[in-house]
Formats: C-alpha cells, sequence, structure tokens
C-alpha cells in the first residue's frame, strides 16, 4: 500500500491524482496531511508538493473526457468532505480514461458513481439553501456581514451568486464552521483567510447604529403578517428545516 499525502486543495488532490499515473501505483490511497493517522506500519509513503501544471493536465484530461459539467460534479464532491472523496474522484479519473469518450458519471450501475450522484445532489441542495437562508447584518464600518455553518464546504459555489446579485454594495460571508470566507469590495470578490476565528460576542458589538432597528422592525412585520389560524410547522419545517433558522433575523 502506496499512501500518498496532499495538502487538502483541490489543486493537490489533482497533483496526487497525476503522480498516482505518474509513478504507476497500484495499490494506493490519497490522504489530506491534516487527517492523516499511519496505521499501517508498512505502508510506503510520498508526500506531494501541489504544482499546477500537473494539476491543471489532470483537469483538461477529464474535461476532455467527462466535460466540464462532469469536472464540476467532482468538484462538488470534493467540497462534501466526504471521508471518501479523494477514493471517489481517483475512481472517476480512472474510469474516465479507461472508458475515453462515455460519460462515465451517468453510469449508476457502478456503486462508486452512484454515490458522486448521491453527493452532488445532496451539495446542491445545501448550496441552494445557502443562497435562500443567507441573512446580511450591517456593521460599523458600512459592510454588509453574513454568517453561515453549511453541512458542506459549499462558499466557492455561492460566490457568483452573490457577486452577480450583490453588485453596488460591499459585502462578506464567513463561513463559521471553516474559518474562511468571500469579501467583495465593489471591484473584486475574493477569499479571505481570517488567524482567528470569529468572536461572536465581539461581532455584535461591531453593529451599525441602524441595524438593531432594522431587524426588530423585520420581526414586527413577520410577527403582524403571520396568520395565526394558518399556521402548519410540518410543511413549514418541510421548506425551511429548524437547522436554518440561527440564519434567520424573524426566527431569533
Amino acid at each position: 500500500m502506496t499512501t500518498l499525502l496532499y495538502d487538502g486543495s483541490f489543486d493537490g488532490l489533482l497533483t496526487a491524482v497525476f503522480e498516482v499515473f505518474e509513478y504507476r501505483y497500484q495499490d494506493v490511497e490519497i490522504i489530506s496531511k491534516e487527517k492523516f493517522h499511519q496505521e499501517n506500519i508498512f505502508a510506503e509513503i510520498h508526500e506531494v508538493i501541489t504544482q499546477c501544471d500537473k494539476s491543471e493536465r489532470v483537469f483538461n484530461k477529464l474535461e476532455e473526457n467527462i466535460g466540464r459539467s462532469g469536472v464540476h460534479q467532482l468538484l462538488k464532491v470534493f467540497l462534501s468532505e466526504d471521508q471518501e472523496r479523494e477514493h471517489l474522484i481517483l475512481s472517476a479519473v480512472k474510469q474516465s480514461i479507461r472508458h475515453s469518450g462515455k460519460n462515465i458519471l451517468q453510469n449508476y450501475a457502478d456503486e462508486e458513481m452512484l454515490k458522486i450522484s448521491k453527493i452532488c445532489k445532496s451539495v446542491d441542495r445545501e448550496r441552494h439553501r445557502m443562497t435562500a437562508f443567507v441573512r446580511f447584518e450591517k456593521m460599523q464600518d458600512g459592510v454588509f456581514f453574513a454568517k453561515i455553518d453549511p453541512d458542506f464546504d459549499v462558499l466557492p459555489l455561492i460566490r457568483k451568486h452573490f457577486k452577480d446579485r450583490y453588485q453596488d454594495q460591499k459585502w462578506m460571508i464567513y463561513d463559521l464552521r471553516r474559518n474562511y470566507g468571500i469579501l467583495y469590495d465593489l471591484e473584486s470578490c475574493e477569499f479571505f483567510y481570517p488567524e482567528e476565528k470569529l468572536d461572536l460576542h465581539k461581532y455584535q458589538q461591531k453593529f451599525h447604529d441602524e441595524e438593531q432597528n432594522y431587524q426588530t422592525l423585520w420581526q414586527r412585520y413577520f410577527t403582524k403578517t403571520n396568520i395565526t389560524e394558518r399556521k402548519n410547522l410540518k410543511l413549514h419545517v418541510q421548506h425551511v428545516p429548524k437547522r436554518y433558522w440561527k440564519y434567520l433575523t424573524e426566527k431569533w
């Protein structure tokens, strides 16, 4: 068994996939360094250094074999943080080369391709809910700030949606679980990686003077327009699961 250790990035994973073929490894596993705990003392360890030229060659070959949409599906598998994501992506690459010209991701008779499909659907649902349930709060510096805690690492998938929708104001979206976010400053829309995690107490102290008033007004509006006689909690939870209520001002 050969274990390939990579830096946890998508480019790093594609570099590792390239080196599986480059060094003709047969019995192999790919693991990110942060999750590696050596249990098999007989395993050979190969440390992967991320190289853009290698990852790009794998990316281009995948795009040729399974199309851009297929590559996007594999990106979703990566962002799902599923414990088998490296294995599934390596398997998809191998099959795309073995069955060149066929859309192997639609071969649902294959257990691994079926799992890829299921993961993609779950990630898509989470991406959609993040675009629907994100709530921005105005800060003292005029930037609109939103905090999220999604089950999957969907920030890269919602970046374009918010960039296109909110072009006339500065905003930030921060992933509480993964400690990174997106910053839009009216010109560029970039990822940022703070050294420390967000302190929610200090965060609330930086609200703009108007923010609490806006939140109170919205809560009153929601209460007044709610028709108690037509309340259907079961249907409501179906459309807005309780785990997303923490994002919604009207639920506080």
